[in-house]
């Protein structure tokens, strides 16, 4: 069972990102600030649960919870600002969005940027700790799938259907055949042979 709280009385925001190795698309994230008393049995880190089990406990996450935000970085700043950076960047405008502003986040990872005034914990593996990191997991995960599959109407050759932009087998010899597009993060050097971009 996830853990409520991190043993604290102040108001936590558990935050998490979605995308970050991926070859396309934007880095997701989300902040969720969950009742101390909030459960459900499915609840765990999404990359633990199945698509049915996610599309489950977003409307639920998102009616329960005291107050959620999602936001995401596109692939241009990325590559300009490189992908930790954005990751983080991204957490900060999905935590700006909350209201009322938490007073300590909990961070799923082990590095973080401050986020003006208010305190952090950057929990390893936290995903599966934390309820609110949990939530926010699936809510970054969800909402990002969905922009993917929006993406797929325009570059259907690149199966972001199946592969959500991750570097997949089907993913990668699709990139040998039509080269990168718009989405696809140059800076992450993805096939050294094939840097030419086709529009």
């Amino acid at each position: 069972m996830l853990q409520s709280s991190f043993q604290t009385q102040l108001k936590e925001a558990g935050c998490d990102e979605a995308g970050r190795g991926c070859y396309a698309g934007p880095v997701f994230a989300a902040a969720v600030i969950l009742p101390q008393d909030f459960h459900h049995p499915l609840l765990n880190d999404s990359k633990q649960l199945n698509e049915k089990q996610r599309a489950l406990l977003r409307p639920i996450i998102e009616k329960e919870s005291l107050s959620w935000a999602v936001a995401f970085v596109g692939c241009e700043e990325i590559d300009k600002i490189n992908i930790l950076k954005a990751s983080w960047k991204a957490m900060h405008l999905a935590i700006e969005q909350l209201s009322p502003l938490p007073e300590l986040l909990l961070i799923d990872g082990n590095r973080f940027t401050a986020f003006k005034n208010i305190q952090h914990h950057c929990i390893v593996k936290g995903d599966g700790i934390y309820a609110s990191i949990a939530a926010a997991s699936i809510l970054a995960k969800t909402y990002r799938d969905e922009y993917m599959l929006k993406l797929h109407q325009q570059y259907p050759q690149y199966g972001w259907h199946n592969n959500k932009g991750y570097g997949t087998a089907e993913h990668r010899k699709a990139i040998e055949k039509y080269g990168l597009c718009e989405h696809h993060r140059k800076s992450f050097n993805i096939l050294p042979q094939q840097l030419e971009l086709r529009l």
